[in-house]
């Protein structure tokens, strides 16, 4: 039914973190490949896609890409994201009975401040992106990033939240100080 695809750089760690979190999703059933998108890591992103199974490419085109996925909807996520609990209750409810786009909700201990929001804007794939396949190939191009084909989409929200890969490694740096 689904599969999550993840474009990483010497995100080692915050891959890890995200892959935990799909843990659930893959138990359920719904969850059928993570493809993992690398763009030069000299990490061990690597080692950590493919102890998880997951498909790991240091070359690709996202036309390709997407023809290869398994699932009938694709999850775009960005490493160090972590949906929270009942996000697989919320991608099922709404693949149901809504063929478009959605976006999880903020988790509520992690939103930017306000101007912050206002003056930079969201990032296309801060809140993740739920779409179906066929609507992401359409839209698809060779060289194309996954948030190109998370921008300017009109998307529902999820009833689950996710915490932002942003906040996930902040996180990480306040622990090392």
């Amino acid at each position: 039914m689904l599969t999550i695809i993840m474009e990483c750089r010497d995100n080692e760690a915050e891959l890890a973190q995200t892959l935990s979190a799909l843990v659930p999703g893959a138990v359920e059933g719904i969850v059928r490949d993570v493809i993992v998108l690398d763009r030069g890591s000299r990490d061990g992103s690597s080692t950590v896609a493919d102890a998880a199974g997951c498909r790991f490419l240091a070359t690709w085109d996202m036309p390709e890409v997407l023809r290869s996925a398994r699932g009938d909807w694709l999850l775009l996520l960005q490493p160090g994201a972590r949906p929270m609990t009942g996000w697989v209750d919320a991608i099922v409810d709404h693949v149901a009975v809504d063929p478009g786009p959605a976006r999880f909700r903020d988790a509520r201990g992690y939103r930017r401040p306000f101007l912050q929001r206002l003056a930079r804007g969201t990032p296309p794939l801060e809140r993740g992106y739920l779409v179906s396949k066929r609507q992401a190939a359409a839209a698809a191009r060779p060289g194309m990033a996954l948030a190109d084909i998370a921008r300017g989409g009109k998307a529902r929200d999820l009833g689950a939240e996710i915490v932002p890969a942003w906040a996930v490694r902040a996180m990480r740096a306040e622990a090392g100080r």
